[in-house]
């Protein structure tokens, strides 16, 4: 037995299987996004706006409002969670509602007043949070209802007038095309940054890329869309490309500050809500301001 035993000690032990081999690790795309789920994302939520403008146009306020109430809450969860910074959260939430909706029936005045009393109801209901920080957190909150619902606002005071689908779409096709170009020529080209210390992906050729593909798209829309000027829409594409750009730029300049990557994680492959209205949100206001320039109210 001892025999027997001292054979067993001395057998070598069976090796252990190899492991498998490792996976190469998902490389991200040189933009920083997972383009799969980004442009799958973009074409569910182009596809809402197109339906909703199609079927009935007003609907493409609803989605506005929805958007922005999702938003906010994004915003108001980041600030509070990266700075500590408490938003009046219910009076931008209903205030941010009243702007949009009172666009419909109101136009600008209605939004204006709506935004008004927001802002004054945010300082009355902070009031109960007592004076550490009291600035602090009315500043952000009154920020939060200027840059996203009154900024909203604007885009959907494109949708009343007759030709308010075109305006929409010229508005959104606009945007998209700035993006896409200022994408594909950073990937491609991109080499001098344009902004390193706010956004060091943004370059200067993706910009170009930005500002022929958005040129070329303004000329077309407003041209075919809404029978103007072609040199309205080249007038028009230019700052769209300006104000989608200066969006980018702001919304990486607030997650820098505050020490975030993205405002949320609802949207794969593009972050939150929120970082998909950047370069929407001012550019809805200077759309809004020249296509009512060159079209008429």
């Amino acid at each position: 037995m001892a025999q027997v035993s001292d054979e067993r000690e001395k057998a070598p032990m069976p090796s252990p299987e190899p492991d498998e081999p490792a996976q190469p690790a998902k490389k991200p795309s040189r933009a920083g996004r997972d383009l799969p789920a980004a442009i799958g994302v973009g074409l569910v939520l182009g596809a809402a706006i197109l339906v909703s403008l199609l079927t009935v146009r007003y609907l493409f306020i609803g989605i506005i409002a929805v958007a922005i109430a999702v938003g906010t809450i994004e915003f108001a969860q980041a600030v509070r969670r990266a700075a500590g910074i408490r938003l009046a959260l219910i009076p931008l939430l209903a205030g941010g509602q009243a702007m949009i909706w009172l666009t419909w029936p109101f136009g600008l005045k209605g939004t204006v007043i709506a935004f008004a009393l927001t802002v004054l109801v945010c300082l009355l209901w902070r009031l109960r949070g007592g004076a550490e920080g009291y600035l602090r957190d009315t500043s952000a909150s009154v920020f939060a209802a200027a840059y996203l619902p009154l900024f909203a606002s604007f885009a959907a005071m494109l949708v009343p007038p007759h030709d308010g689908v075109g305006r929409v779409l010229t508005f959104m096709i606009g945007v998209v095309a700035s993006d896409t170009g200022g994408y594909a020529a950073g990937v491609l080209k991109g080499k001098h940054p344009m902004a390193p210390s706010i956004s060091p992906k943004k370059t200067w050729e993706g910009f170009t890329g930005s500002l022929v593909a958005g040129i070329v798209a303004g000329g077309l829309t407003v041209h075919f869309l809404l029978h103007g000027h072609v040199w309205q829409g080249v007038l028009f594409g230019a700052a769209i490309v300006l104000t989608a750009t200066l969006g980018d730029l702001v919304e990486s300049l607030i997650k820098r500050d505050l020490g975030v990557k993205d405002m949320g994680t609802m949207l794969p492959g593009h972050g939150g809500l929120m970082d998909r209205l950047d370069s929407l949100l001012p550019s809805a206001v200077v759309s809004w301001v020249l296509l009512s320039a060159f079209l008429g109210f």
